[in-house]
């Protein structure tokens, strides 16, 4: 489901708006401050989070969103708490909070993201999302052994398919061993193997085959992003290096060879660090994507780095993402995909 259109009435009691999102991945919203970006941001996230109470203490009457399916929820802010209503098919639905959550799935991005609240604490949100991460990958690592997946016949495939079967996980393989991705294999089998090892030990190497498959399909899509993650951030970093350490952490080098921790990178760089990890590895494929403000800390020349790579990660994704900026680098040549909220729209 895509979201096509928002329409919010009474914004702090005074505002109305009605914004045509785009066509494209990226819609991009901006406008002088204090007129409501950020709160319509947080408005949108609430409710298709089920967040009732936040909903509730916004100060707004009414809210429409318009979807691809013909689907319309309405969502009004009354005197004795917040309603929402879908219709669609000439069906009105009263919907609770757990139905919000199942409509679209939504990652907020808000602007003071650098922080995340744990146990009543504020903490560098970078510390959770990398330690998290570094549990999941190393679990992920130490699953190294291949698993026997039967099959039917070994005569099923021929030398030919084998062999080209085996360049093919081959070159997958390599691409993980970027992300230190490496399975154990069983002693005096090649990868690939020629042609008349294949020929003599037929079975053996269709299960091995099937077995690195089944290796592949289950860690390929982690490896993947995680590459994916080390290139973007190492196309806007100057000087130094994102890489994974031995320890399945995110680690930075420097140019001259030194080590550099992660706190002590810049906040600028932080902001690179944590939209992009969450876009990756948070946010699900064909959902919402909110970001408040991505410009925060950056450089001008990196606004555009990031604002390019903001439209392939949604691209390669399928993510639709609501930009609020009020910077001209970021929607740079996008124009046709931007709104912007007017007093008396």
């Amino acid at each position: 489901m895509i979201l096509r259109s928002i329409r919010v009435y009474g914004l702090f009691g005074e505002y109305d708006y009605d914004i045509e999102l785009s066509g494209n991945y990226i819609t991009f919203i901006h406008s002088q401050n204090g007129l409501g970006k950020s709160t319509l941001m947080r408005l949108i996230s609430s409710i298709l989070g089920g967040n009732m109470e936040e909903v509730a203490s916004t100060s707004f009457d009414r809210i429409e969103m318009v979807f691809d399916d013909g689907a319309f929820l309405i969502v009004e802010n009354r005197s004795d708490g917040p309603v929402a209503i879908i219709q669609k098919n000439e069906v009105d639905e009263v919907l609770l909070p757990e139905d919000l959550r199942g409509i679209l799935k939504v990652t907020h991005l808000e602007p003071d993201r650098l922080v995340i609240m744990r146990d009543d604490c504020l903490i560098p949100s970078l510390c959770v999302l990398y330690e998290d991460f570094a549990e999941r990958l190393k679990a992920a690592w130490a699953d190294s052994t291949l698993h026997h997946i039967p099959r039917c016949d070994p005569e099923q495939m021929s030398d030919a398919e084998i062999e080209q079967g085996f360049k093919e996980l081959k070159a997958r393989l390599d691409f993980m061993k970027q992300a230190g991705f490496e399975p154990e294999l069983p002693p005096g089998y090649r990868v690939p193997p020629p042609r008349f090892e294949i020929a003599e030990y037929r079975t053996e190497y269709t299960e091995l085959f099937y077995s690195l498959n089944d290796y592949v399909e289950r860690y390929h899509p982690l490896a993947e992003l995680t590459v994916m993650y080390m290139d973007i951030v190492n196309s806007i970093f100057t000087r130094k290096t994102l890489h994974i350490n031995d320890a399945g952490e995110f680690s930075i080098l420097l140019d001259n060879g030194n080590n550099l921790p992660v706190p002590k990178l810049s906040s600028g760089e932080k902001q690179v660090l944590v939209i992009f990890f969450r876009l990756l590895f948070e946010a699900e494929p064909r959902s919402l994507v909110l970001i408040d403000e991505p410009e925060i800390s950056l450089h001008i020349v990196w606004q555009h780095k990031v604002s390019r790579m903001l439209l392939e990660v949604a691209r390669m994704r399928s993510l639709r993402m609501i930009v609020t900026t009020h910077s001209p680098q970021i929607i740079h040549d996008a124009w046709d995909q931007a709104v912007e909220l007017k007093v008396g729209q």
